[in-house]
């Protein structure tokens, strides 16, 4: 039993230790969390120490430098406060890599700190031949473990992948499906918040979260919705990021970390999505030459070059999304110079900026307090709008004969390539690709001859009002996003201008006398209306 003493703030005995814990997997039983905290108790106690913090490194890989780990790291380079040593329950869980290990044995001798480890007769001493030895021997023995174990992987890695199974970290919208906790994958199946706790079950269907950010990019017309402005909509929402929603998932607690655009963007473009086995990003192909897939797809190949087509690069000078909550971010703009408005002061209030930028000689500038402008452009929009149908258009990825047709010609075409490049030239494998071509040549013709319904964007009605959708809305960066769809620019004037503000639907006001056909970016009809099939 360990004493409570064992544990305490430092003192400046001269034997107070940072305890070292680090586990690849937390739920590796052999060195549980509570096994190796008894060892560390142990150990500093034979020595006469205690415990002042302690460095947990969960998940962590033994390859990792002490240095560059979560826990241990910002204690080794001195970050953390005084400390006289370190304590671990073995020498490879201080590291299992043997520079990085002798590295920190030899900088705690350098810097006249101690190290302990479960099992060693008191603290080890570097400068002493046999204790050099005996730690160089435990840390190439840890060393040749790791060494053998990254290998057996290797190995598994090119089975699994060879016999078409899924191995590794599956991609966000999926997840790996076990006939019992201890079994292998037996296949991998859609994630739609399965083994999620109740209460976030419906929010965390990874799935459905990841396909409404594809219909939500597709769809839009404004250049509004963005790999990081969808990012931006996640985090506000309280969806979980990936990795939280991975932790959650196997029974851990979420660590907050937000939605990353980049990477969202890569999950779009990635062809895991069509469910493909992935080796090094890019598909791993049968002996016909086609993908293999391994799961079902998030959707089809269709909808994935529609994505590629619409995230690309963001040209130098073209205009970025907005990702914030303000409601008129971009959307108020100055009515004399037309210059955007931008949050200032407190009480916060949007005022032109053209003037003192030398952009414009705009005097005066227009401000007017936002609290106060959201709300009649709020109340404006749901009076004029709120009661309409709300329609959404959506991309219609096609009945999907252009995607098979696409994959057997990428196929023909990759075959080509490789026989251009010098492969079947042996007789029994230039019959071979004789045969493959032509086969897909064959199913070419035959997938050509099948009506064919393209894909592309579609107009439909949700049963929902404008009000309605304002009101679901999740924020303010949401119902801005509505107003950009339906093409609202809002013009603010200085105080002694009438009208002090106006708002604009594609540049023509709705409430003009003339009557006017508005070319809404999000068609509406009035409740009851007929609907046509456009």
């Amino acid at each position: 039993m360990v004493d409570k003493k064992d544990e305490r703030p430092y003192d400046g005995c001269g034997l107070c230790f940072v305890g070292v814990r680090r586990l690849s997997r937390k739920s590796d039983a052999t060195w549980s969390p509570a096994r190796q905290r008894a060892n560390v108790l142990s150990a500093v106690s034979s020595v006469g120490g205690h415990i002042i913090a302690w460095a947990d490194d969960w998940e962590v890989s033994g390859a990792t430098n002490p240095l560059d780990r979560p826990q241990l790291g910002p204690w080794l380079r001195d970050e953390r406060g005084p400390y006289d040593g370190i304590a671990g329950a073995a020498v490879d869980r201080i590291g299992r890599s043997l520079v990085d290990c002798l590295n920190t044995g030899y900088r705690m001798r350098d810097e006249g700190k101690l190290l302990v480890t479960y099992g060693h007769n008191g603290p080890w001493d570097l400068n002493d031949p046999n204790d050099e030895n005996q730690f160089i021997a435990q840390a190439w023995g840890a060393q040749m473990e790791l060494r053998a174990a990254q290998g057996r992987n290797r190995d598994e890695t090119v089975k699994a992948r060879e016999q078409g199974r899924k191995r590794g970290k599956h991609a966000y919208g999926y997840r790996y499906v076990r006939l019992h906790p201890k079994a292998g994958i037996d296949h991998v199946a859609l994630d739609r918040g399965e083994g999620m706790p109740p209460d976030v079950s419906e929010r965390e269907n990874a799935a459905e979260n990841i396909r409404l950010v594809a219909r939500r990019i597709l769809a839009d017309t404004t250049g509004e919705v963005t790999e990081h402005s969808e990012a931006a909509r996640l985090t506000r929402t309280g969806v979980y990021s990936p990795a939280d929603h991975e932790r959650v998932m196997s029974g851990k607690e979420a660590r907050g970390g937000p939605w990353d655009g980049a990477a969202l963007k890569k999950m779009l473009l990635s062809e895991a999505a069509l469910g493909y086995l992935m080796h090094k990003d890019r598909p791993v192909l049968d002996d016909d030459g086609m993908p293999v897939r391994v799961a079902p797809p998030l959707w089809n190949l269709a909808t994935h070059n529609a994505l590629k087509a619409k995230l690309r690069p963001v040209r130098p000078g073209q205009k970025r999304a907005q990702s914030g909550t303000h409601l008129l971010s971009a959307v108020a703009v100055c009515g004399k110079c037309s210059y955007r408005l931008y949050r200032t002061g407190d009480p916060v209030a949007l005022t032109c900026h053209s003037r003192h930028k030398g952009l414009t000689d705009c005097q005066p500038s227009p401000t007017i307090h936002v609290d106060l402008l959201d709300s009649h452009v709020t109340g404006w929009f749901l009076e004029t709008f709120g009661d309409h149908m709300f329609m959404e258009t959506i991309y219609d990825p096609g009945n999907g004969v252009q995607e098979e047709l696409d994959e057997l010609i990428t196929a023909r075409n990759r075959l080509r390539d490789d026989r251009e490049a010098g492969l079947y030239e042996d007789d029994d494998d230039a019959e071979w690709y004789r045969k493959r071509y032509s086969s897909l040549s064959s199913d070419i013709k035959r997938v050509k001859a099948t009506p064919v319904r393209p894909a592309g964007m579609v107009t439909r009605p949700t049963g929902k009002t404008v009000a309605s959708e304002w009101t679901a809305a999740a924020d303010n960066g949401a119902r801005r996003q509505l107003l950009q769809e339906f093409g609202v620019t809002v013009k603010v004037w200085p105080d002694d201008h009438s009208p002090r503000w106006q708002a604009l639907v594609d540049d023509v006001d709705p409430d003009a006398d003339a009557p006017t056909v508005l070319p809404f970016r999000r068609p509406v009809r009035a409740p009851g209306a007929q609907i046509d099939n456009e």
